[in-house]
């Protein structure tokens, strides 16, 4: 018996009708709505899990706007959640609008959620392997088989008719051929023949779930048949279709469900995106090209045409010359490459080529454009207001709209001046979310200022903020107070002193008064306890920028910079031990803790609690200290030489003594490299340096030519790394002042020249004081001119 004859016969109780649908398939929603007005069935049963039966309603809500997905979640672990999604033109949900417009009862007949939860927990706990979608596809039959990557009926249909493409192939197939002119089911009938062929030849498709899914599908109908007797339509996936018309017994099926795991879920109704619906966003049963098949089922007649014009309308909106002409042109184009592929209308494909040819000049670039607006698009649903949700999410939404802040599948920057009362309460917002780890947006730099006053958001609603958000409901109902709960807990479970700082400064961004003593506590004890110098180091930046972020915000910060202010004197005592004895990759990591502390220490010297003129002092202590001190590596001496440089506590010429000792002869090129590196390397700045003092571009150049050959090669990848990060107009003008040489023009001056200590020539009265001390290391008892004048030699 055919599926036309299944049909005809249903209304003697031969059995339900089966609508296999390729989910999401803009074709296979045509034919459901047709094939529905068709047999007005008095019962329409839906694959999806059957705990959503009471949201069903809600479809009908003004409110809701597709896409949309159903969202479980088990209750004591809300991380652990499963979607359903479902686009506007996906076949299961024509049905359901269909039934609520037509008062016929609509139900759910997939494993439920409690299940499908619980066996993805087990999979968890032994290791199993997990198909990639399983955490947001609801491991569930979505696509046009099952989940499972290794069959795809689609593709082994496309291959068997001589297609390379499955989506050309189902083009072709269902979407160009309309609902099935005079038999709505024609098209079910023959999808559901072509699988039944590919379930003999492949079975279960190698996914261990469909049976048991299946078995309980097989149930549900039988039940509803049994309370209808007749009139029953059943919406499923087409791979399943098959072996929902297999003939076995209710024991069987029973059997393949006993003792199936079970865990506590709740179900709701959130916005999804088409951007979601695509195969790229990692949801195993997506599609393509979402936008291009909402177009086909949305576009009333002539669909190529409209999508030609959408295309028009992307590319004049980005500046792009694109006419009237251009679209006719794309038209014509499009229609005679279908014509010359044997398509019976133009598709995806031929619309993308004549877009290509006509109205990109051949470019991929704009293509690109159209490909992530149009073809894939950032369509983002909405769901009634009466929709179930977490106390934390109603609180959010109430938020979201008092601060006209609306969520949006686009990306976009919105930038925000603290000193305005709304945008401080969109920072707050934003920051809390980031706290409780519902990553709406992230932080962006800013644009033409580096105050305290403005901040720059990167805004974009995600559908798995959605189970973020579930997650988030057990700190507390409202943003704030979850918020708060959170902090304190972080607080106290925080492995580093550098964690709680970072902590402390979010609970000040974030507006959090009554969690900051909890964060302060536990950050005096952990500060107490830390004895690593590197760990303080750490640490102290961001206490120092939580300061600045008071003032802005009008929070009160004395207890923070007290805290600021003994932290920083714990690193000025332990930092000059701390820094003898380093290997290289010590040495440089310790000298950006150098770069902070002073960055720290410049902020912390303007606060009133900090003591203004003690602390800058101590910490001119501690660089002059480093900077003179034989144990202490290149790297920081020369970095200690510069940040007093820049502080006006050490004059050029000092500055250039230093530079000159450091590069003398004695000092091992590895030593003089990384000091040289300390000095003007790191983006500092080092290179204006260079550019407008040429005494010590001068040193430099002089002691660069000096290195003998066989060390060159060893503190060549230095010195690379030091003049590499140079701006390139930096490099050039360095470049043209060693290459014009010294004294030409006031150009680079010879090594020592004009240089306090150094001269052109050599001192032979100064070289003659220090004989007594050579024959007195040498053990010569007496002078006598031979020697004198060899050591004289030796000295020069």
């Amino acid at each position: 018996m055919t599926g036309v004859e299944r049909a005809a016969g249903q209304g003697a109780g031969a059995g339900p009708v089966l609508l296999g649908v390729r989910h999401h398939g803009p074709g296979s929603a045509r034919a459901v709505r047709a094939a529905l007005e068709q047999i007005r069935p008095r019962i329409v049963l839906i694959e999806g899990p059957p705990e959503a039966d009471a949201l069903i309603p809600l479809a009908a809500d003004e409110e809701m706007r597709p896409p949309v997905a159903l969202l479980a979640h088990a209750v004591d672990e809300p991380g652990r959640s499963a979607f359903w999604p479902l686009a506007g033109f996906s076949p299961e949900w024509v049905a359901i609008r269909w039934a609520l417009e037509h008062d016929v009862p609509a139900r759910f007949i997939d494993l439920p959620a409690t299940h499908t939860l619980a066996w993805g927990r087990q999979e968890d706990e032994t290791g199993a392997e997990r198909s990639p979608d399983a955490a947001t596809a609801a491991d569930g039959d979505t696509g046009p088989g099952p989940a499972d990557p290794r069959i795809d009926p689609i593709g082994v249909l496309a291959r068997t008719a001589g297609y390379d493409d499955p989506e050309r192939w189902w083009e072709d197939v269902v979407e160009h051929r309309g609902a099935g002119e005079g038999d709505a089911l024609a098209p079910f009938t023959a999808l559901e023949e072509a699988m039944s062929a590919l379930r003999e030849a492949y079975g279960s498709g190698e996914h261990d779930r469909d049976p048991v899914r299946e078995a309980y599908m097989r149930l549900q109908v039988r039940a509803a048949q049994r309370e209808f007797e007749e009139g029953v339509a059943v919406v499923c996936g087409a791979w399943h279709a098959p072996a929902l018309r297999q003939k076995t017994t209710v024991t069987a099926d029973r059997a393949l469900l006993k003792g199936l795991p079970k865990v506590k879920a709740d179900m709701t109704w959130v916005p999804w995106t088409h951007r979601r619906l695509s195969r790229a966003s990692g949801y195993g049963a997506g599609i393509d090209s979402p936008g291009w098949y909402g177009h086909l089922f949305s576009a009333p007649d002539r669909p190529v045409e409209r999508w030609l014009t959408k295309v028009a309308g992307l590319l004049r909106a980005e500046d792009r010359i694109v006419s009237s002409a251009h679209v006719i042109e794309a038209v014509r184009l499009a229609e005679t490459l279908a014509a010359m592929r044997g398509r019976p209308l133009p598709g995806l494909s031929e619309t993308t080529d004549a877009v290509r040819a006509v109205m990109c000049e051949g470019s991929d670039v704009p293509l690109e454009l159209v490909r992530d607006r149009l073809v894939v698009g950032d369509v983002l649903g909405e769901v009634p207001s009466s929709a179930p949700a977490v106390p934390l999410q109603r609180d959010l939404t109430r938020l979201q709209r008092r601060l006209r802040l609306k969520p949006e599948a686009l990306e976009r920057e919105v930038e925000l001046d603290l000193r305005k009362e709304n945008d401080a309460a969109r920072s707050r917002l934003l920051h809390r979310l980031r706290l409780l780890g519902i990553a709406w947006g992230e932080p962006a730099a800013s644009r033409g200022s580096t105050g305290t006053f403005r901040e720059t958001w990167r805004l974009r609603w995600e559908p798995e903020l959605s189970v973020r958000i579930a997650e988030a409901g057990v700190w507390g109902t409202t943003v704030l107070s979850a918020a708060t709960a959170k902090a304190e807990a972080d607080a106290v479970t925080a492995q580093g002193l550098a964690d709680v700082t970072a902590l402390a400064e979010h609970c000040l961004l974030a507006e959090l008064p009554d969690a900051l003593p909890t964060v302060m506590r536990v950050l005096a004890d952990r500060a107490a306890l830390d004895t690593d110098v590197g760990h303080l180091a750490q640490a102290l930046p961001a206490l120092v920028r939580s300061l600045r972020y008071g003032d802005v915000r009008g929070t009160d910060t004395a207890a923070l910079a007290e805290v600021a202010a003994g932290l920083a004197e714990r690193v000025f005592v332990g930092l000059p031990p701390a820094c003898a004895a380093l290997d290289a990759d010590a040495a440089e990591e310790m000298r950006r803790h150098v770069d902070a502390v002073h960055g720290a220490v410049g902020l912390l010297g303007d606060a009133p609690a900090a003591g203004h003129g003690r602390l800058r002092d101590r910490w001119q202590s501690v660089l002059r200290v480093l900077s003179g001190r034989d144990t202490v590596p290149g790297a920081i001496r020369g970095r200690a030489v510069r940040l007093l440089l820049d502080d006006g506590e050490l004059a050029q010429d000092e500055a250039a003594l230093l530079m000159g000792l450091v590069l003398s002869p004695g000092t091992p090129p590895q030593d003089a490299a990384a000091w040289i590196e300390g000095f003007v390397g790191g983006g500092s700045g080092g290179g204006m340096l260079l550019v407008h003092d040429e005494r010590l571009l001068g040193l430099v150049d002089a002691w660069l030519t000096g290195v003998p050959a066989e060390a060159f090669t060893d503190v060549l990848p230095l010195l690379r790394r030091t003049f590499s990060a140079y701006e390139p107009g930096v490099r050039r003008t360095l470049g043209e002042l060693v290459r014009r040489g010294p004294g030409a023009g006031g150009g680079v001056t010879a090594a020592g020249s004009g240089t306090p200590g150094f001269a052109a020539d050599l001192d032979t009265a100064r070289a003659d004081a220090v004989l007594p001390v050579v024959r007195l290391l040498l053990g010569l008892d007496e002078a006598d001119e031979n020697t004198d004048n060899h050591l004289a030699g030796v000295t020069g």
